[in-house]
């Protein structure tokens, strides 16, 4: 059985958590006493005036020259029927600097853009940009407010009435500044973290096509909130449609050039994001995007991405790119549960080693979730390619590092059952009754070394078996390879207790062996649990 629901379960959570704070804003929280409280209702008045400023000087002179304003109807709300999509404000060229000093700020390098600077900190700049025109730091300004505002359902409804995505798409199709299309692709992400938006987004005429034409621009910034928007509306109720538009070869290739070529961690997060997006719902969007993705190196793309990244993170931790790296693991591991790939992934005996070398990594607080994605790339490849296990059973440090993973993996049954799966496999090509003391003993101290662990899991298990609180399927699916796993460990402790009745107190009093008392209690935690 495959293992194929971790990385999904886990994002649902997040998303569940995000709901729960009225969505993502566009920038980290802020201290708490400089937090624009967005769970407090804003005048609607407010919120339209805030759209009209996101609209171009023509159109704005127009009704402020006639005294009337005409992109209000008879309700008060502003309408659009004036605006020509043909209106273009003033060119800026080039991006706008802002803050984005959390993270290294690249640009995609094109053949023909201009030479980029390095700062005197050592942060990769861009370009030299124009300074930022009075318009577009109040259009900058509003359009700021309405991005974080749109993280509230109540504000986001009231916007998206007052016609704030067809003011939007007119700024995203009319030439301007790319940090204009930033925000407006910001807003708009924003409102589709509202489900009950999502219909709205993909029923404004051309909105959809033009969301999806922004990968093919060559900003950092803005590429990072295309791939998000899009993420979300394949993960959205209207995933099929999103799925549908994003079908194209030219757009597919795009997005995976973006993944492959972008040297920003933020932008490898998100447009490998989009990827998972594409490849783990096999329902609705998979069907319709694998078959055209397998044929567009997808999975040596992100195995050549993956061995980047573990190689910048045994050479130096940088937190910045670990979301990258969860990123990819994920996308991997879904890939793993797919049978068009399974094979090629269980063939590929690099990503196999890089995926060992990250459970055994020391130090997993920061990079928890890579190595549990890792854990379960591994049970899956084991699933189909059990030869290997013989071989692992052997690396000691690898089974030790197993349990060191299992406090966190307290939430996730998933991830459990596959730290469990890999136990048992590992277990069973132990011979323990064909052992003698010596070759023993390593196996015996590896797992009374994680007794702790052994012992916290098996309890949360029996407190997690209550049908009040998971489906019954849970359980069950676990208890196998747990079932199987306690088995071998009993049978492993037991013949150790064999052997050390057998030998003199002279031989079993060596450095290598664990001691009795240790034993004892892991041997009778393992019995209490083992049915």
């Amino acid at each position: 059985m495959r293992h194929g629901d971790h990385h999904h379960k886990r994002r649902k959570e997040e998303e569940e958590r995000e709901e729960s704070g009225n969505g993502p804003l566009h920038h980290p929280s802020a201290p708490a006493d400089e937090l624009f409280d967005i769970s407090t209702t804003v005048d609607p008045s407010y919120i339209i005036s805030l759209i009209r400023k996101l609209l171009h000087p023509d159109e704005r002179n127009d009704y402020n020259a006639q005294g009337d304003d005409p992109h209000n109807d008879s309700s008060g709300r502003l309408k659009i029927d004036c605006v020509e999509e043909g209106t273009a404000s003033p060119y800026i060229n080039g991006a706008v600097n802002h803050n984005m000093d959390a993270m290294e700020t690249r640009y995609i390098d094109f053949n023909h853009s201009p030479k980029s600077k390095e700062s005197d900190d050592g942060t990769y700049c861009g370009t030299e940009h124009p300074k930022t025109s009075t318009r577009e730091e109040a259009w900058e300004e509003s359009g700021c407010i309405l991005w974080d505002l749109a993280a509230n359902q109540y504000h986001a409804r009231l916007m998206v009435e007052n016609l704030v995505l067809e003011v939007l798409l007119v700024n995203l199709t009319t030439p301007g500044s790319v940090r204009i299309t930033e925000i407006s692709l910001g807003i708009i992400g924003n409102l589709a973290c509202h489900e009950a938006l999502m219909k709205q987004i993909i029923s404004t005429k051309g909105l959809m096509e033009t969301i999806i034409d922004q990968v093919f621009l060559d900003d950092t910034p803005c590429l990072c909130e295309a791939c998000r928007l899009l993420t979300l509306g394949l993960q959205g109720p209207e995933r099929a449609t999103w799925a549908s538009a994003l079908q194209s070869e030219h757009i597919l290739n795009r997005v995976l050039w973006i993944a492959e070529n972008a040297l920003n961690p933020q932008l490898v997060e998100k447009s490998v994001g989009l990827l998972l997006a594409m490849v783990e719902n096999q329902h609705e969007v998979a069907s319709i995007l694998l078959p055209i993705l397998k044929n567009m190196r997808l999975l040596e793309i992100l195995v050549n991405l993956l061995s980047f990244e573990t190689g910048k993170l045994t050479s130096e931790r940088m937190p910045e790119r670990y979301p990258a790296l969860d990123s990819i693991l994920g996308a991997i591991e879904a890939l793993s549960a797919v049978d068009d790939f399974s094979q090629e992934i269980c063939s590929n005996k690099e990503l196999f080693r890089m995926a060992t070398e990250l459970v055994k990594l020391p130090d997993k607080t920061e990079i928890a979730n890579s190595c549990v994605t890792s854990a379960v790339l591994i049970a899956n490849i084991l699933t189909d390619s059990a030869d290997l296990a013989s071989e692992m059973s052997k690396d000691l440090l690898f089974l030790q590092c197993l349990f060191d993973l299992y406090p966190f993996t307290s939430d996730d049954f998933e991830a459990r059952n596959a730290l469990w799966s890999i136990v048992a496999r590992l277990l069973v090509q132990v011979r323990e009754t064909e052992m003698n003391s010596s070759s023993l003993a390593p196996y015996v101290s590896a797992l009374v070394s994680k007794s702790d662990h052994i012992e916290d899991d098996l309890l949360d298990y029996q407190s997690d078996s209550s049908p009040l609180k998971h489906d019954n399927s849970t359980p069950a699916a676990n208890s196998n390879f747990r079932t199987i796993a306690l088995k071998r460990i009993i049978s492993i402790l037991n013949e150790w207790n064999r052997m050390k009745n057998c030998m003199d107190d002279e031989s079993s009093s060596g450095g290598n062996c664990a001691d009795d008392g240790d034993v004892s209690r892991l041997l009778e935690c393992c019995l209490k649990h083992e049915s």
